[in-house]
């Protein structure tokens, strides 16, 4: 009995227009907001551009490409593995023969616009 009310309800009610708090202050048509920080599209340089790709791509997205590069080619170090050894692609990039993980992001973002 209890659902049979409840259905009558709910089809009682007319469709209610999207209030600015769903859709946004600027309404529904708005533009996409600016992303900013990790989720900012970036273009990498040539050298970078070598290991991600040349098309932009957010920083969280270049940063996944790095590591599975680094991890594709064995580039930890195996007895300390937040060290990283660079290869002669990579070494174009971070300018060093080994790096940190830490240091690694830092010597990335030099290289996007």
């Amino acid at each position: 009995m209890a659902q049979a009310k409840h259905a009558r309800a709910k089809h009682a009610r007319g469709a209610t227009p999207l209030s600015p708090r769903r859709t946004g202050a600027a309404g529904v048509d708005a533009p996409p907001a600016v992303r900013g920080g990790i989720a900012q599209l970036v273009t990498p340089s040539p050298a970078l551009g070598a290991i991600v790709g040349t098309a932009p791509l957010s920083r969280a997205e270049m940063t996944k490409r790095v590591w599975a590069y680094i991890k594709q080619h064995a580039l930890q170090d195996a007895q300390d593995r937040r060290q990283i050894k660079a290869d002669a692609t990579l070494k174009q990039v971070l300018g060093r023969d080994q790096v940190s993980m830490f240091e690694m992001t830092k010597l990335l973002n030099q290289h996007v616009k």
